[in-house]
């Protein structure tokens, strides 16, 4: 079945591999020729800039300034959307996705994971949306000009954005960029509800009624963000999948149980896919994109409609889309 996933860091593998292209990579979850033979619609890539000293991430021997980070992922996405021209297009619409279809080519979104590098400029953000960047995940795991990460401590998770933060938002509707609370605080979540005024999302997030890790939502959460007329994207990393922490194995199973629950709490357009491919570790029933109908399988084996099976795997997100970015 076609699908949108909402979330890969596939970038920083093939940067780490010093890799001209995303075509074709070795040890990844992700690459175009997998994506192609996978029959997906489309995938999000994230160009994922953390706050930390951590250069072997990325292939480096130190870490560069983060703009710097960027435009090395950048160049490895740009360099495959030009040499691989006939498979893969850029896309930031839904005009875009709907074109990419129509030729038979693979939609390629790109998106920024942590706002750290606009430093509390809105003219980043419009160099961004120039560059085609059509969503960017708030914060990743510290604190930012936008506002506050996921904690295990709860006076620093009931921390919420920034003044910055709150006036990026908006600024962000405006521009067409898709805002995603995935890494956010739960006070930074319910400050997004209140002042986006398009529908927003967590593109790799899960049910923390399942999984109690501060990465997840509550189902509070996942009513609130329905109501905004958001997704959540299904993550496939262990620790965000299984209760027990120590569990390292994500099976299709406890993938569906988070699906089944989300559905009850937040209805059927709500649920999407955000896998999280290349970002995470563990081992995995569904290991990489070209076994992602074994989901389908499952979902439908439980009984669930061919129309939510549609809506899960990309016409929730095609909404969203279309209502929030350009």
């Amino acid at each position: 079945m076609r699908y949108i996933d909402m979330h890969c860091d596939t970038l920083e593998k093939a940067l780490a591999q010093k890799a001209e292209t995303f075509y074709e990579l070795q040890g990844t979850m992700v690459d175009l020729k997998r994506l192609l033979q996978a029959g997906a619609g489309a995938q999000f890539f994230a160009m994922f800039l953390p706050q930390r000293e951590e250069p072997e991430w990325f292939g480096l021997k130190e870490m560069p300034p983060l703009e710097e980070l960027l435009m090395q992922m950048y160049a490895v996405y740009r360099n495959t959307m030009e040499r691989y021209a006939e498979l893969v297009a850029p896309a930031r619409s839904l005009e875009d996705y709907r074109k990419n279809c129509e030729s038979g080519k693979l939609s390629a979104f790109l998106t920024v994971e942590n706002g750290a590098l606009v430093q509390g400029k809105m003219e980043m953000l419009e160099r961004l949306h120039e560059m085609g960047v059509g969503l960017l995940t708030l914060t990743w795991n510290d604190p930012n000009c936008f506002g506050y990460q996921h904690s295990a401590d709860p006076e620093q998770m009931a921390r919420g954005l920034t003044a910055f933060g709150k006036e990026a938002v908006q600024y962000m509707n405006g521009l067409g960029m898709i805002v995603d609370v995935s890494h956010l605080s739960d006070g930074g979540f319910y400050d997004v509800a209140d002042c986006c005024k398009k529908p927003f999302v967590a593109s790799h997030s899960n049910c923390r009624a399942l999984c109690p890790a501060t990465r997840n939502l509550t189902d509070d959460m996942i009513r609130v963000l329905a109501e905004h007329g958001g997704v959540a994207g299904l993550n496939w990393e262990p620790s965000f999948v299984n209760a027990d922490a120590g569990d390292r194995y994500t099976t299709v199973a406890a993938l569906c149980d988070h699906i089944d629950h989300m559905y009850r709490v937040g209805g059927a357009d709500c649920p999407a896919i955000g896998t999280d491919f290349d970002g995470i570790g563990g081992s995995f029933e569904i290991a990489d994109c070209t076994a992602m109908g074994r989901l389908f399988d499952e979902l439908h084996r439980r009984g669930h409609s061919d129309d939510f099976l549609e809506k899960l795997a990309y016409k929730n997100v095609e909404r969203v889309i279309a209502e929030s970015m350009r």
